[in-house]
């Protein structure tokens, strides 16, 4: 059976020529300052906002209905989640790097943007249709803002494990300055935690909005569907939860904590993107 929200007559939506140029655009103002080396601060800082601005420009015409060549009808699916789920952890970083301008990541994190761009622009998911609940762009925003946040936290995930990287180095001897994370340990590990907090509590609220509201998401007379997103949505929020508690209750952290974080996060990817990627991709159907 067809969820909700979705024509059953295209898998697959097309994207027009202008969005391909929105998104070239931002493909290239993304790897610009990747390839070149000589750009000063000012010139790096601009043409990663314009890149962002590109993104966000490209994730609205998919998601208003402006992404079909016909011009009318939105599109969602595993590649506008991935890249919107990136463009948010650029958001995050944009924001966070105010209050920590010493943090070093921008080369990584402008490839990862170029990548889900690219993505979201060959893979632009189905088309919907004009009957979808209210409830479900609540549901949709609540789940991607969710992968948002345990995104930002893998990253800064990531990030600690290269801080202590460094550290052993620079035991050795002196650590390239390029290769440096910028922040100190405590500080990166403080930060995942509450992004893992954040993201925790939206993934909560969108299980809970799925659960109580089910039957408009899915139609009438549908209650909540035991599927293989729903499993591993649940198995994700158990993950997380044994986290936090470990966390609360016997201290976890390090590569005990990461090691958790990155289960969760995969078994999340798993529960949206996943299950999306076979449908519309391997299986060629409808959600």
């Amino acid at each position: 059976m067809l969820s909700p929200g979705y024509t059953s007559g295209m898998i697959l939506s097309a994207v027009s020529p202008a969005v391909w140029l929105l998104g070239i655009l931002a493909v290239l103002a993304y790897v610009l300052p990747v390839v070149w080396r000589g750009m000063g601060a000012q010139a790096v800082r601009a043409a990663l906002l314009a890149a962002w601005a590109l993104h966000g420009a490209v994730l609205a015409t998919g998601l208003f209905g402006l992404a079909g060549q016909t011009g009318v009808g939105a599109s969602f699916g595993f590649g506008p989640a991935v890249s919107m789920t990136a463009w948010l952890v650029l958001t995050v970083y944009a924001l966070e790097s105010r209050f920590y301008p010493q943090l070093h990541s921008r080369k990584a994190l402008a490839v990862l943007g170029a990548a889900a761009v690219l993505l979201g622009l060959v893979f632009p998911g189905a088309v919907l249709n004009g009957r979808t609940s209210l409830w479900l762009p609540l549901h949709w925003a609540l789940g991607i803002a969710s992968y948002g946040l345990f995104a930002a936290a893998v990253v800064h995930a990531w990030l600690m494990t290269r801080s202590e990287a460094q550290i052993r180095l620079g035991a050795a001897g002196p650590v390239d300055e390029a290769q440096q994370v910028g922040l100190p340990l405590m500080t990166l590990e403080r930060l995942m935690f509450a992004f893992v907090m954040a993201g925790f509590m939206l993934l909560s609220a969108t299980l809970l909005v799925g659960w109580l509201f089910s039957e408009y998401l899915y139609g009438q007379g549908v209650a909540w569907k035991w599927n293989h997103k729903t499993i591993f949505s649940v198995l994700s929020w158990i993950t997380f939860a044994v986290l936090l508690w470990g966390r609360w209750q016997w201290g976890w952290r390090g590569k005990r904590a990461v090691r958790v974080l990155y289960a969760g996060a995969a078994l999340l990817l798993l529960a949206y993107v996943g299950s999306r990627f076979v449908l519309e991709i391997i299986l060629q159907r409808a959600p």
